[in-house]
């Protein structure tokens, strides 16, 4: 699994990681043995959130016993975002968690509450040792000047955004400002939400055909154009173990120029949205 600097945090980690939206679904026992074996086979970037319903809960079943093998992010609800409901939260989260510390502590989105607030109880957060580092979600260009403006340069670790192929509206100002700014992108859905292209599609014939090429997955390939540029992470979830072995194979997978080109073509970007899209 290859790892990359982690933005201004300048620690290694895993280039795909563990997304955990809707993993309370059903067996929990199951779902933490899907993320087991996604740190047996090193996606040790774990995500989650306290919006996730039980999530956490199963994550912390997954990481017992090996919490030092895994940067470990949660987030913080819009609404709970204040100086003091950001600390009670992340206190929350830990509690759920059974650990003392994140690696990282993200704002989910945009609320309510002033920025000055919740950069205020993340920076109180890390100088107490719980967390290490701080970042955001859903940020678009203007977000993260008026985060800069307030905590300084060197201080917002990540921002985690939506972006897989039929989405790539990051691409025109969020990826160029985190680069600026030494800031990882964190792709949250990299294969949309149930809609990842099939081989009817003339996008989906493309995959295919790159995949073949290797003896790879077309969701590899896909992983593989997404964490093409040097600040992004991606974090998929997976469903069953083979699925999970699936995503970690794209971790040591290197798309040619060609290939890049021939999935741009067949992914357009298109133009910039008034607003980053969510979902």
């Amino acid at each position: 699994m290859q790892q990359r600097s982690f933005g201004s945090l300048a620690c290694d980690v895993s280039l795909i990681g563990q997304g955990t939206w809707l993993i309370d679904g059903g067996d929990h026992a199951a779902a933490a043995d899907v993320l087991r074996k996604g740190l047996d086979l090193g996606m040790t970037h774990v995500d989650t959130a306290e919006m996730y319903g039980e999530a956490e809960l199963v994550v912390a079943e997954a990481i017992e016993g090996r919490r030092d093998e895994v940067f470990l992010v949660s987030k913080v609800l819009p609404s709970n975002a204040s100086r003091t409901g950001t600390v009670r939260a992340c206190e929350r989260s830990l509690a759920r968690l059974g650990t003392d510390r994140l690696d990282c502590y993200l704002l989910h989105w945009r609320g309510q509450h002033p920025l000055e607030e919740t950069i205020a109880g993340f920076e109180e957060l890390r100088q107490a040792g719980k967390i290490r580092s701080w970042g955001v979600s859903n940020f678009d260009e203007d977000d993260l000047d008026e985060a800069l403006a307030i905590a300084g340069p060197g201080a917002i670790a990540c921002n985690q955004v939506l972006y897989h192929l039929e989405e790539r509206a990051i691409e025109h100002a969020v990826i160029p400002w985190c680069k600026k700014n030494d800031v990882a992108v964190v792709a949250y859905s990299p294969f949309g939400q149930d809609r990842f292209p099939g081989p009817q599609s003339r996008g989906g014939r493309v995959l295919q055909e790159i995949a073949e090429a290797h003896g790879r997955s077309p969701r590899q390939v896909a992983l593989a154009f997404l964490t093409r540029e040097e600040p992004i992470f991606a974090i998929p979830k997976a469903s069953s173990v083979p699925h999970a072995a699936d995503n970690a194979a794209a971790g040591d997978f290197r798309l040619t120029a060609e290939e890049i080109r021939r999935i741009d073509a067949a992914f357009p970007r298109g133009p910039k949205p008034y607003s980053l899209p969510m979902i």
